[in-house]
């Protein structure tokens, strides 16, 4: 039984989903990581917990733009708890194990940014541009400047720096080719000047920043990618200026700034025409932490929903055991699931592709449905949750509250839906429809073994293999209308793969044990997402309704 309050709760502990997972996909070093990730758990269900209902109800981030004396400081002042909490993250490695010398897998570092998602994405959003920061320096940036600074990053000592993306300007939004941010050589290094108009973690040490080094040149093929520190060698603030910090719905933790590049210092990471294409290598990195946040966030509301349903009581009765309410938490459930396998694919893929770069277009068309539909799904689940238990949940005494204004956060991060839609059409669309044939190979290759097992059971997803195949022809046909097609594309490809991971997983389950619990699970998944509702169908999920929930094998139907 999940307690009444998840305060102290050890989210890896209590996981079983991901400790199966673990075993599974990196069985070898699973064992050494236990107890790390244990420690991790425990420690976010408490202090990052505490922290995050402190800094969200009583004391966000406050702009101290200049000093006592007139200087520009560009300081930003936490309040302790969350100071103390973001430097922790470091120091237990969220960065710095995928960095260092023998390095562990990133897959690591996904699981971790997973877990403190529970209690707050205040802290894993800056965790997350750290990352990807960290990553362009190790695979992209020249020899100095990695030397240089990606050591600030990766520390496990309590001292590294955090790391920021700059691209969104005030004019262009998700339109990057559209930076207006000018670069100037100055010797060595460049001066930028420009408004960046939404930037995360504002407070960052070390950020990159797109900006245009040849002005005769539009679109993207006229940005180079530079590296801003937050100071120079002197100890000195570089010259920027923080406007002001941004008022928003929720992530009130987290500082998110506008910021006036005044000839600010740089140094360069690629020249132009590079500089796009290797922020895109950043906000992949950060797509992946971002659909496992999503997955996370709405693991956290099905925890919600358990302890509230398992100890309250209405008319007589613990309100778990009215089917009702039980198809509710199935709801919930089925789609943590299909969202932990979409993340869990992106997450896996990408030490896979750093071993063989020929698995990088599957990478880059997992990534983007992944962040589309986990996303879509944890404020479903955030929203299903709230509904569940009432008025309670509109409350700041309550949990909910904040991760009902957080969550939408995840929508907008790292492209919105409609951005992930166009690169997922291109990607399919492109000669020879290369990503779709990607992806249709990769969906029978999952389903092979179910389609042996259960023929008539997942016709939908030959059925939604043609819808999406009909799509991508159109959207081949009608270039100038691409748009039309290609949410529509996403949708139906991001469901029917979620759809065909846990058929691999209920296939393999069947085989192994004789267990049917996953099969539910994909059964369950299907009829929420083609509206099954014919009498009857409910009736064996109720059955198993208690080993669905804690994950004990279901050995008869």
């Amino acid at each position: 039984m999940i307690p009444k309050s998840l305060k102290g709760f050890n989210y890896f502990d209590g996981d079983t989903l991901l400790q199966d997972f673990l075993a599974e996909t990196i069985p070898d070093s699973f064992n050494n990581y236990k107890t790390k990730l244990s420690l991790f758990g425990e420690w976010v269900g408490s202090e990052v917990e505490e922290s995050a209902d402190y800094s969200n109800r009583y004391a966000p981030p406050v702009l101290q733009p200049y000093n006592k004396e007139g200087e520009k400081t560009n300081n930003i002042i936490f309040n302790p708890l969350y100071e103390k909490t973001h430097k922790e993250a470091y120091k237990k490695g969220v960065i710095g194990l995928a960095f260092k010398k023998n390095p562990e897998p990133h897959l690591l570092s996904f699981v971790m940014g997973y877990l403190l998602s529970h209690a707050d994405i205040s802290i894993h959003c800056p965790v997350t541009m750290t990352g990807a920061v960290a990553y362009v320096l190790k695979t992209i940036a020249p020899a100095k400047l990695r030397d240089e600074f990606l050591p600030l990053l990766t520390k496990m000592d309590g001292t590294a720096l955090s790391g920021g993306t700059w691209a969104t300007e005030l004019h262009g939004g998700s339109d990057v080719g559209a930076t207006t941010t000018i670069a100037t050589k100055d010797g060595s290094t460049y001066k930028l000047s420009g408004l960046k108009w939404f930037t995360s973690n504002a407070n960052s040490g070390i950020a990159i920043a797109t900006a245009r080094a040849n002005q005769d040149i539009k679109g993207s093929k006229g940005l180079g990618l530079y590296l801003v520190p937050s100071h120079l060698e002197n100890g000195k603030p570089n010259n920027y200026h923080i406007r002001r910090l941004k008022e928003k719905i929720g992530t009130k933790g987290l500082a998110t700034g506008e910021i006036d590049l005044e000839n600010t210092l740089a140094y360069e990471i690629v020249p132009p025409p590079m500089g796009l294409k290797a922020m895109m290598e950043a906000l992949e990195y950060s797509r992946i932490h971002n659909t496992m946040s999503a997955t996370g966030t709405h693991r956290r509301a099905f925890l919600e929903a358990l302890s509230w349903t398992e100890h309250r009581t209405a008319f007589g009765e613990k309100i778990i055991n009215y089917p009702m309410v039980q198809d509710e938490v199935l709801k919930i459930l089925f789609f943590l699931e299909a969202s932990f396998a979409l993340s869990a694919e992106a997450a896996v893929n990408f030490d896979k592709t750093l071993k063989y770069p020929e698995n990088k277009s599957w990478l880059r068309l997992v990534t983007g449905l992944a962040k589309y539909q986990t996303a879509e799904w944890a404020v479903q689940a955030v929203k299903d949750t709230t509904e569940i238990i009432g008025g309670n949940a509109y409350t700041d005494e309550f949990p909910m509250a904040r991760i009902m204004k957080d969550v939408y956060s995840l929508l907008l991060w790292e492209g919105p839906a409609n951005i992930q839609a166009i690169e997922v059409a291109r990607m399919c669309t492109g000669k020879n429809k290369i990503g779709f044939n990607i992806y249709k190979n990769k969906i029978q290759e999952l389903t092979i073994d179910s389609e042996k097992l259960w023929p008539g059971e997942f016709t939908i997803i030959r059925n939604n293999l043609s819808v999406i195949e009909q799509l991508v022809s159109a959207m081949q046909k009608d270039t100038k209308n691409i748009s039309l097609y290609a949410r529509k594309a996403m949708a139906a490809m991001s469901e029917t793969l979620a759809i065909a991971l846990l058929c691999k997983k209920a296939a393999c389950k069947k085989n192994k044990n004789n267990d049917f619990r996953y099969f539910l699970v994909a059964k369950g998944l299907v009829n929420l997402l083609h509206q099954e509702k014919k009498p009857g169908t409910e009736t064996v999920m109720h059955k198993h309704f208690f080993e669905l929930l804690n994950y004990k094998p279901v050995n008869t139907l």
